[in-house]
């Protein structure tokens, strides 16, 4: 038996607007994405001489093959033509469900940077990204991490510059979205605000901090902040307390804050914890 360990980074979206909806049924998008350090750690036993088997710490996630963790590890081995005598997942898992933080993506991200590593790299990153757009829309990033731009169902992507040394402070209010509800709403509503990829682009290039905050925007946020007032209380305490900017990331529930330094962050964790207890302090990756 082989055992692999891989880290599994959470994402945040600084921007994202929805282009329309796919002959498919999905919608195409575009997003400016980045990886931060708020993580969960993959385990995978590889030949265990055992049926394959999923666990987590997180009695709420799925540990059979509808989990993206387990699609991950066959969708490697068929495109691969690789085996396996048994197969042991374990995920220790810290990013928080249903926020619009990655979480399913980026442990299926892990269990394909863990096989492909103990097998030698048979694929390069990119071609790893390629096989993870069968497995979900954010698994492809997930895979590459850093700072690109997604497109598509979010399998096309585009390496960007480091983003600016910041930190981000991330809350998950109690409630949770339903990522097709909200692209059902999404096609109902007129967008009034979408984001400028370039001006984004053109930030993180030249690594102004503040263009980058000043740049943020997520179709998704004005339509769940409408039906979810308490958003609005979690950006003011960021904005009270040294924020540079704050939105909601991907189809929620999470939002986030752009701050200067750790202090900052320390001093907006204290003043949101006492009402949610799901805050998090993260670097980019």
């Amino acid at each position: 038996m082989t055992t692999v360990y891989e880290g599994a980074f959470a994402k945040l979206n600084l921007t994202l607007d929805v282009l329309g909806k796919r002959d498919d049924g999905y919608h195409d998008i575009k997003s400016v994405m980045q990886a931060i350090s708020l993580r969960d750690d993959v385990q995978i036993d590889i030949d265990t001489g055992k049926p394959w088997v999923l666990e987590c710490t997180d009695p709420a996630v799925p540990c059979d093959e509808t989990n993206l963790a387990w699609k991950a590890a066959k969708v490697f081995l068929d495109a691969t033509s690789k085996t396996v005598d048994g197969l042991r997942i374990h995920i220790t898992k810290r990013i928080p469900m249903q926020a619009g933080l990655g979480g399913g993506s980026a442990d299926a991200a892990a269990v394909l940077r863990g096989l492909n590593k103990h097998f030698g790299s048979p694929l390069s990153i990119l071609a790893l990204a390629e096989v993870g757009a069968s497995v979900g829309s954010d698994v492809p990033f997930c895979v590459l991490c850093g700072t690109a731009v997604a497109e598509g169902r979010g399998e096309r992507l585009r390496k960007l510059p480091d983003m600016p040394d910041c930190v981000f402070v991330i809350c998950k209010p109690d409630f949770s979205v339903s990522t097709p509800e909200l692209y059902r709403k999404i096609d109902e509503v007129a967008i009034a605000k979408r984001p400028d990829h370039q001006a984004m682009e053109t930030a993180l290039v030249t690594g102004d901090l503040g263009a980058v905050a000043e740049n943020l925007c997520n179709v998704f946020d004005p339509v769940v902040t409408s039906e979810h007032l308490e958003l609005n209380y979690i950006k003011s305490i960021f904005n009270s307390y040294g924020s540079v900017g704050q939105q909601m990331t991907g189809s929620g529930s999470a939002v986030f804050a752009i701050l200067p330094n750790f202090e900052y962050a320390a001093v907006v964790c204290n003043m949101l914890r006492d009402n949610y207890p799901q805050v998090y302090i993260a670097k980019p990756v």
